[in-house]
């Protein structure tokens, strides 16, 4: 439609499942909405295209969870993590609609899997996509086409007319061409600013050279910057993010799920000068995990190594690149070119300092170190057994926490104006409420759903009371 000017009842930037669930639901409102996503239709999706799961509080066994997990627990895991720094009110409210958003997707096409096993440790508090995240968003959009939601791809926003807080209008760019858009609400739902390499060096400063994307190249945060630079309210730390140690092989850009490497607790992990530098067993990996790429992006070059011996293949879910083994430690030591001799220090010094116990790797059990420094408090075992396995580790960035600061209603924060009556946020754009740092397996997907229904919830009553005004 060249030419062409776009309008709805409501306009929704961005094209993931927080963007879905706010699109979705304004349309159940009997509303007409457009969604404007960057990406061509192949890569439609933005990160929730590699996600897996979502943690998800219940108070009984259900067919994709068992046991149950509640609102105490969850706060608890969540308070840990992040060393307090959330905005508690908007973590219980997302606890609390979890179970609620997940018989919501159900409703519009979303198919989950009986719970796992394994080191994972989620199958008491994560439901697992079938099929995972690209599954769910191809039925997310196959819903959306049924309901008649208009979907723009290509849609790169470049400018959002603001007054006094309040949307009225937006270009954007559809295949290279500028149109204006119009709407009588927004929700703004297009991700953080983790593809975009000199914001990220503007915040880390030159190691940020070594990170590794794991997701959409579409999220450059240009939304976040307008926002911003139209006087949002800010909130976040710009160098906090889900950060995860994956395969130091991977692409640049998209690596998704399958470079994530899990056997970091069954090992040890050593920097490029053979030195161990943080314990590998401090908690149960959906918990600890995503303090790794952190880790190792303090290391000298952002390069790391997890090592590994023949006695616990097949008990990790492993990168889709193969390992580098070596028969000997010396081997592996040269295939990294790391200093031998330090090399197999650091190891006989771990070998001698686990002490024996019982290990289970589906448990926090008694399996540690005594007298090493750092120490390992959980699943050590000695590296004696060939052959040795090692994989490269590098930051594998996979969203940022620097965002827009929302209410409960899912509305924009401005500093001069306050709430905003029409402008509204999901996702990533505002998980920084919630995540002040550190990650919890599956919760960002949690905070997609919850707030994108949220959100369009609050468009469709805000369209409506202007229309019943």
């Amino acid at each position: 439609m060249p030419g062409q000017n776009i309008s709805a009842d409501v306009i929704v930037i961005g094209g993931g499942n927080a963007a879905l669930c706010a699109a979705l639901t304004v349309r159940e409102a009997g509303l007409s909405v457009t969604i404007l996503e960057s990406a061509p239709a192949e890569y439609r999706g933005g990160n929730s295209r590699h996600t897996r799961n979502m943690r998800t509080m219940h108070t009984a066994p259900t067919d994709v969870l068992t046991d149950s997990y509640l609102e105490g627990e969850f706060l608890a895991d969540l308070l840990r993590v992040t060393g307090g720094q959330t905005d508690e009110a908007l973590a219980r409210l997302v606890i609390r609609q979890s179970p609620y958003a997940n018989l919501w997707m159900r409703g519009h096409g979303a198919r989950f899997q009986p719970p796992l096993g394994g080191t994972l440790h989620l199958g008491r508090t994560n439901a697992f996509f079938l099929g995972g995240g690209k599954a769910l968003m191809n039925s997310y959009y196959e819903s959306a086409r049924k309901l008649g939601v208009q979907v723009l791809y290509n849609a790169e926003v470049t400018q959002l007319q603001l007054c006094d807080g309040r949307f009225a209008s937006g270009t954007v760019l559809v295949n290279g061409v500028a149109k204006q858009f119009h709407g009588k609400a927004l929700v703004v739902a297009s991700g953080g600013f983790e593809s975009n390499l000199e914001w990220l060096k503007e915040a880390w400063g030159p190691p940020a050279d070594n990170f590794l994307i794991r997701g959409t190249p579409y999220n450059k945060g240009k939304l976040l910057r307008i926002l911003l630079d139209q006087g949002a309210c800010s909130i976040g730390d710009p160098k906090q993010c889900h950060a995860v140690a994956i395969d130091g092989r991977a692409p640049k850009f998209d690596g998704g799920i399958v470079t994530r490497l899990d056997c970091v607790p069954l090992g040890i992990v050593v920097n490029k000068h053979a030195a161990r530098f943080y314990d590998e067993g401090e908690d149960l990996w959906p918990k600890r995990y995503a303090i790794w790429g952190r880790l190792v992006a303090q290391q000298d070059d952002q390069i790391a190594y997890s090592i590994i011996d023949a006695k616990v293949v097949g008990r990790f879910m492993p990168s889709v690149f193969p390992p580098v083994v070596g028969d000997r430690l010396e081997d592996l030591a040269r295939a990294f070119q790391l200093p031998v001799d330090p090399f197999v220090k650091t190891v006989r010094e771990y070998n001698q300092a686990v002490m024996a116990g019982k290990f289970d790797h589906n448990l926090l059990d008694d399996c540690h170190t005594q007298g090493l420094t750092p120490p390992k408090s959980h699943w050590a075992q000695t590296i004696d057994r060939p052959p040795f396995w090692g994989y490269p580790l590098r930051p594998g960035i996979t969203f940022t926490y620097l965002g827009v600061g929302v209410t409960d209603k899912a509305q924009v924060k401005f500093e001069k104006t306050g709430v905003s009556e029409n402008v509204f946020a999901a996702g990533e754009i505002m998980a920084g409420n919630i995540l002040g740092q550190g990650y919890l397996a599956g919760f960002g997907m949690t905070i997609g759903a919850v707030f994108g229904r949220i959100a369009g919830a609050g468009a469709a009553a805000c369209v409506k009371g202007l229309v019943n005004g």
